[in-house]
């Protein structure tokens, strides 16, 4: 029984040492991964770099941090860690089958933080969604809609088409179509048109403002009307414009025609 006791006293001295030892790296080394990812963001928030740039970076940082620490406790305890690790790749490559979708959408978020084709505050079409981007994150990417519908889209499906982004270039060309009647005066037509963009003070100087006779319809002569605008003031400059130019039409007698259709009605006897 003596034998059987100094037995237990030697394991649990050995054994003991070695879980202390173990725990005390576990906690050091949360606090060094911590000091070290704060160091980490700390230098790249002094190069100006986005935001969530930084915090992602920061995680990965952090989380890979972690996993070394924990592998030296492990080792610290006696436990293989090379068979350890390769359980671990083992699971992670189970795991990553399993949640293929997922990890597309991050690695479709990793490529934007990297790439930025976008940042918060920009207006985008993408995804077959158009609206304000509120937030990007790792997995998936909010917008606002102009109805004020907030749309969570998989970064995945963002990134699988084409985006593209109206508020980055600062300015956008609006498109008016306007048609005029045949028997209308085309030179009239242009002046008035004219004379209507230069009263919108929100319409840029450079470049200038494109008016020109593009088509010969079947019922109208139509122009096309282009001028320049901040990319806020899109919407607003449209629909004035468009108000503002029939009204103008309207005011010096220039139609503005829709198709017709004549029917004829034959009487047979």
């Amino acid at each position: 029984m003596e034998a059987i006791l100094q037995k237990v006293w030697e394991l649990t001295t050995i054994y003991g040492i070695k879980a202390i030892v173990a725990l005390l790296i576990l906690f050091f080394g949360r606090i060094i991964a911590k000091l070290l990812t704060n160091v980490v963001k700390r230098i790249m928030g002094r190069s100006k770099i986005d935001p969530t740039i930084i915090n992602f970076t920061g995680s990965l940082t952090y989380i890979a941090l972690l996993v070394f620490v924990i592998i030296a406790a492990l080792g610290q305890l006696g436990i293989q860690t090379t068979s350890f690790i390769a359980v671990v790749g083992a699971a992670g490559l189970a795991i990553g089958l399993a949640l293929q979708g997922s990890l597309s959408n991050f690695a479709a978020g990793f490529l934007m933080i990297i790439f930025r084709p976008f940042t918060i505050g920009d207006f985008i079409e993408g995804g077959g969604v158009a609206g304000t981007v509120e937030e990007i994150s790792i997995f998936t990417t909010i917008l606002k809609t102009p109805d004020n519908k907030t749309v969570i889209i998989p970064n995945a499906k963002l990134t699988e088409g084409n985006i593209v982004n109206w508020t980055v270039k600062g300015t956008r060309r609006v498109d008016l179509v306007m048609g005029i009647g045949y028997d209308d005066d085309i030179d009239k037509a242009k002046q008035i048109m004219a004379d209507v963009l230069a009263q919108e003070d929100r319409i840029l100087k450079d470049p200038a403002p494109q008016i020109a006779l593009t088509e010969l319809a079947d019922s109208s002569v139509n122009f096309v009307v282009r001028p320049w605008v901040n990319a806020a003031d899109y919407w607003n400059v449209y629909c004035a414009l468009t108000e503002n130019i029939k009204k103008a039409f309207d005011a010096n007698g220039i139609s503005i025609p829709y198709p017709q259709r004549d029917v004829h009605l034959y009487e047979h006897k």
